[in-house]
């Protein structure tokens, strides 16, 4: 078992005859995936990959059974790619493409909602479950299969840490990338549950950044209704103040969204703190040995 997807799932990617989708489409079905269909409208009849494609999302998933989709579409047309999707169906989007439009974005949050399809990013790298499954752009070499959890909001960094567990002789469950945009279709908050239902999942890394309130949430999340231990780290805490970094999300107002009221949050609930990324895999091992777990 793991988190949102697995051997089960059946993959669309839209926008597969671009380089990006074209690509990481290669990448998934070297990972694992059931990457069943394309599309791409005007290409229907032929192939990526081995993959067919349609000109439409509701030819592809009547004919192929497509359970989630992929989306590297340009941003001007990613709402209408998602809507199509979940019109078609499809209740899992992981949405790579990045700079799509805020009121964009709040459309598609609420849309998916209203039909109960969930979002993974925008602007993310997306999931992936090491011997079962992947839907994104997550490199393949940094995975072993294990039973360490990872939910973040950045992506390179993400790679970073994941690769860092893996170099330590342990592996993941579900690496699950959120995104930086302001507006993402799935939270911490919403992550969290996932994880805590996952059998598969003995202790979780969650990877903050600052600006927003997210990580903060989390916290209070995690002290009431998470029960498997949890390190964290939140990049940002050398930030200049006023200045923006990376992300869109990344934004701290009005004192709101420090490096270190997040931090100050984590270790309240109870999480173990890494100050450096390269900290995170003994706090990990750490952390497994004390309860009991490998």
């Amino acid at each position: 078992m793991s988190v949102l997807i697995d051997t089960d799932t059946r993959v669309l990617v839209q926008g597969i005859t671009g380089h990006q989708g074209t690509v990481h489409t290669r990448n998934m079905l070297d990972f694992g995936a059931r990457v069943v269909a394309g599309a791409t409208p005007g290409k229907g009849g032929t192939s990526v990959e081995g993959v067919p494609v349609f000109d439409t999302v509701e030819e592809a998933v009547a004919r192929t059974g497509a359970n989630a989709t992929c989306i590297f579409v340009p941003a001007p047309f990613a709402r209408d790619a998602f809507v199509e999707a979940v019109d078609a169906g499809v209740r899992l989007a992981v949405i790579v493409t990045e700079h799509i439009p805020f009121h964009d974005m709040l459309t598609m949050y609420h849309y998916g909602r209203l039909k109960g399809a969930r979002i993974i990013g925008p602007n993310c790298p997306g999931i992936a479950a090491p011997g079962r499954s992947k839907v994104g752009i997550i490199p393949n070499v940094v995975f072993r299969p294990g039973r360490v959890g990872v939910v973040s909001r950045s992506g390179t960094l993400t790679y970073e840490i994941v690769s860092g567990i893996k170099d330590v002789g342990l592996g993941q469950s579900t690496c699950l990338g959120l995104g930086g945009d302001p507006v993402v279709g799935t939270s911490f908050v919403d992550a969290l549950p996932l994880f805590e239902e996952d059998p598969e999942t003995s202790l979780l890394v969650l990877v903050g950044e600052i600006g927003g309130s997210a990580e903060e949430e989390a916290a209070e999340y995690i002290r009431h209704h998470f029960h498997k231990p949890v390190v964290a780290y939140i990049a940002g805490r050398s930030a200049p103040p006023g200045k923006r970094m990376g992300h869109a999300g990344a934004i701290i107002a009005r004192g709101r969204g420090t490096a270190e009221s997040k931090i100050a949050a984590l270790q309240a609930a109870g999480a173990r703190i890494a100050r450096f990324p390269y900290e995170i895999p003994e706090l990990v091992r750490e952390a497994l040995a004390d309860a009991g777990t490998r």
